[in-house]
């Protein structure tokens, strides 16, 4: 076989395995990702990453390995730099333990440990019945391990609950914050 010939036979089978890899990915998730895609050249689609890891969290509340190779494969990137990305940010969670639908994480950096983020997690703590780093029973919640800084200073102590920042707590407000959500 003449070496075209080979390289086209590569080619049409990696697209082949990529299409089957997509293929795991919702018909939600590819729109939200091809939206993101038309807002890029057509050969920067490393650009949509972010927004196509988001997709999948906000389906599945956490990124799966297999998500992740479909993602990649999706945007026609290797594995790795999914992985990269996937395992850098702290938004994204990688374990299905911590899939539960809403996602809650206090601020205890200084400014809000000194404005009482201490006392606003022991209270989700007692509320929810469960430590940082663990889901409810029932999966509504995922009370985060400890979130360094989420960028709030001037508003401590803080939270963020799926992506939506909550500052100048108290826990009365904590608790209209978790008993509104669904």
């Amino acid at each position: 076989m003449s070496e075209t010939k080979v390289e086209t036979v590569k080619i049409q089978d990696m697209r082949s395995a990529s299409k089957d890899a997509a293929a795991i990915l919702t018909q939600h998730e590819r729109d939200d990702i091809d939206s993101w895609l038309t807002r890029y050249p057509e050969d920067k689609s490393q650009s949509a990453l972010l927004a196509a890891l988001r997709a999948v969290m906000h389906e599945d509340h956490y990124v799966s390995r297999e998500k992740m190779d479909a993602v990649a494969a999706y945007l026609g990137l290797p594995n790795i730099a999914v992985y990269e990305v996937a395992s850098f940010y702290s938004m994204f969670e990688l374990d299905k333990k911590s899939a539960g639908r809403h996602s809650i994480s206090v601020c205890t950096n200084v400014s809000c440990m000194l404005n009482g983020s201490d006392e606003i997690v022991s209270h989700i703590e007692s509320k929810l019945g469960v430590k940082m780093g663990e889901t409810t029973s029932d999966g509504k919640f995922f009370f985060k391990i400890e979130e360094e800084c989420l960028a709030a200073c001037c508003g401590a102590p803080m939270m963020q609950v799926d992506h939506v920042y909550y500052e100048g707590l108290t826990l009365e407000r904590v608790d209209e914050i978790l008993d509104g959500l669904e």
